[in-house]
């Protein structure tokens, strides 16, 4: 893991819900899996931004789909979570799980 950013908690919670989505991962079915599962109304703009952020490193990848009247004859983009994604997924859950590990993580506690 030496050399390899961590992903941020927010890059993480967008990675979990499009895994969740499947082939249905686009940016307001992503947006509704963040409040519905994870309890956050986030922006579109900041999840576009961060998608974009994550294509960048490798971590999405991302695909048109067919212009749609819904939208008014534009195409929705895709996402999907690449292998590299879920290896910075897994590094990061296991940073997390070390640096916890002993902890009493009840409220006002923080001493093992």
């Amino acid at each position: 893991m030496t050399g390899r950013r961590l992903l941020g908690g927010f890059e993480s919670l967008l990675l979990l819900a499009v895994v969740r989505l499947r082939e249905g991962a686009y940016g307001l079915s992503i947006r509704q899996e963040l409040l519905d599962r994870a309890h956050r109304d986030v922006a579109s703009g900041a999840i576009y931004t961060a998608l974009e952020r994550l294509e960048r490193k490798g971590f999405v990848e991302s695909w048109l789909g067919e212009p749609t009247a819904e939208r008014g004859g534009r195409a929705k983009r895709f996402y999907r979570v690449t292998a590299a994604g879920l290896r910075a997924f897994n590094d990061a859950q296991r940073a997390v799980q070390g640096l916890s590990t002993g902890l009493n993580m009840k409220e006002g506690k923080g001493h093992a």
